[in-house]
């Protein structure tokens, strides 16, 4: 099996050039270089390499379309124009046996289909590369979406997988760059995020933690995210609620249903900013595919997410870093950019600031001469992601998964509205959020936050006092006992002094005697 996927790759790799990429990332292995122009095709290639590299990936089968989906969000290791094209792989595999479905469900829940739903829709909705989605009614009514991992998808993985991880150390030794690109690395971030989506009940989870963050007050008309039936979900079957929608790229249906677009392209930033300043946990994967628009509480639309397989946390330090950063970028404070990088840790401590600095001006600065609509924040940060290959800058995980969600609430904005500016939607929210941070408000709301620690700590409080000043009052004891060791040190080393003396005298005298 190993051998025939190996046999595949190859020819897929010749039938689309992509030879061409490897020749071009070893000018300085000319030896390697001639014998791959020897297996060349000689005819120039009619498409360009990102989309070739697209077409292949495809043509592999969908555990290699998921992992060029992960290679688009990495543009600090894919070249720029590789990276966009892979953003429009599609995962999209025909469905598995309906009988085969019912199986899963019954053995995975441990009942008949009869006892776990009142009816069953044979025929699936949809069908990616790790699951697909049936409809069907529960015993009290409810319209649900059961999502259903494909059977033996275990095994393919890690077959797939294991030839990846030997790619990934032939291109490590093979490419000068191989060690900064770290190849290893990127298959095992891969693994992770694959094996993440193998296991629905994470996906569960995700989905019903990013429910609770949208119920809260105020919140509760941006965002719909179905309801988990948890007697009805395990590892290998998630049960969710129905959601009757619009996919948000049908652009001709919502106007036809008098949705306000404009409304939608504003809310879906606010939505993303929500997100990720004030939770710090966000859906990773908000392209068109997984964002509908309903009309069950507002005629004019409000959005609904699916598919929680992938979603990116991000600590207190991560949430003030990027606003600090952005808040920089906004007022081209390109000096403050570098030092938040510096700080961070992120590039070397001997990196000189000014000459970082000078790399984020380079990069930044072009923007500014366009209107204010035309400018793509989520470009921008591929473009500072491009250039900090010269400083060995460390892209964290969470951050190149915020940067990929951020390209695609950008791209659907823009098609929504041509006019959106995320500028303007963005930086209030940001001053905002900042200000709630540092200001009176956030240092009260800090303060009560740490009066539950307080509560614990106080009632300790005399004791730590009492014990404290007991020591206190035996330092001098302490202190005197010590000036009495030293001394008694200092006239045993003496005495010992003298004592080896006066032996080697006594020695000497023998010595003189017995001559």
């Amino acid at each position: 099996m190993f051998r025939f996927r190996v046999f595949i790759v190859l020819f897929a790799m010749y039938k689309y050039g992509l030879e061409e990429l490897l020749i071009d990332a070893m000018p300085q292995r000319p030896f390697m270089r001639r014998i791959l122009k020897v297996f060349s095709r000689k005819k120039r290639y009619q498409a360009p390499r990102g989309v070739r590299l697209r077409k292949a990936l495809e043509s592999l089968g969908p555990i290699y379309v998921k992992f060029g989906q992960v290679l688009s969000t990495r543009p600090d290791i894919v070249p720029l124009d590789i990276a966009r094209e892979l953003v429009f792989l599609q995962d999209r595999v025909p469905p598995f046996p309906s009988d085969e479905a019912v199986a899963i469900v019954e053995k995975s829940l441990r009942k008949p289909l009869t006892e776990l739903y009142a009816e069953f829709n044979y025929e699936p909705v949809a069908s990616a590369s790790v699951a697909q989605v049936h409809r069907a009614l529960t015993h009290d009514g409810k319209q649900v979406a059961v999502k259903i991992l494909r059977p033996n998808i275990i095994k393919t993985i890690e077959s797939d997988l294991a030839l990846m991880r030997s790619v990934a150390s032939i291109v490590h030794w093979l490419l000068p760059d191989g060690r900064r690109l770290r190849p290893k690395e990127v298959v095992a971030e891969f693994d992770k995020y694959l094996h993440d989506e193998l296991d629905l009940q994470i996906e569960a989870a995700n989905c019903s933690q990013l429910r609770r963050n949208f119920e809260l007050e105020g919140r509760e008309n941006l965002l719909k995210v179905p309801e988990v039936y948890w007697s009805l979900s395990s590892s290998l079957v998630f049960t969710m609620e129905w959601i009757d929608g619009v996919p948000i790229n049908q652009m001709e249906r919502l106007d036809e249903l008098g949705m306000d677009i404009k409304k939608l392209a504003r809310e879906g930033v606010e939505i993303f900013f929500t997100q990720v300043f004030e939770d710090g946990f966000f859906h990773a994967d908000m392209h068109p595919g997984n964002i509908l628009v309903t009309q069950d509480i507002d005629p004019k639309g409000r959005y609904a997410a699916l598919d929680f397989g992938i979603v990116g946390t991000l600590s207190e330090v991560d949430k003030n870093y990027l606003a600090q950063n952005f808040l920089a970028f906004f007022r081209r404070d390109y000096r403050r950019v570098a030092q938040l990088h510096i700080e961070s840790g992120w590039v070397p401590q001997e990196t000189r600031e000014e000459e970082l600095e000078a790399a984020v001006r380079s990069v930044c600065e072009p923007y500014f001469d366009l209107p204010l609509a035309e400018i793509s924040l989520g470009a921008v940060l591929m473009r500072l992601f491009q250039t900090s290959r010269r400083f060995n800058v460390e892209i964290q995980p969470q951050l190149v998964l915020l940067q990929k969600t951020l390209l695609n609430v950008e791209g659907m904005g823009r098609q929504l509205d041509p006019d959106l500016d995320l500028w303007k939607t963005a930086k209030p929210f940001l001053e905002r959020w900042m200000y709630q941070r540092i200001g009176p408000k956030g240092v009260i709301e800090k303060l009560k936050k740490e009066s539950v620690h307080w509560a614990q700590l106080l009632p300790e409080v005399p004791r730590l006092m009492h014990n404290s000043l007991h020591q206190h009052s035996h330092l001098d004891l302490i202190s005197k006992e010590l000036r009495e060791l030293r001394r008694s040190h200092r006239r045993s080393r003496s005495l010992l002094y003298v004592m080896t003396i006066s032996q080697l005298l006594i020695a000497m005298l023998a010595l003189i005697y017995w001559r």
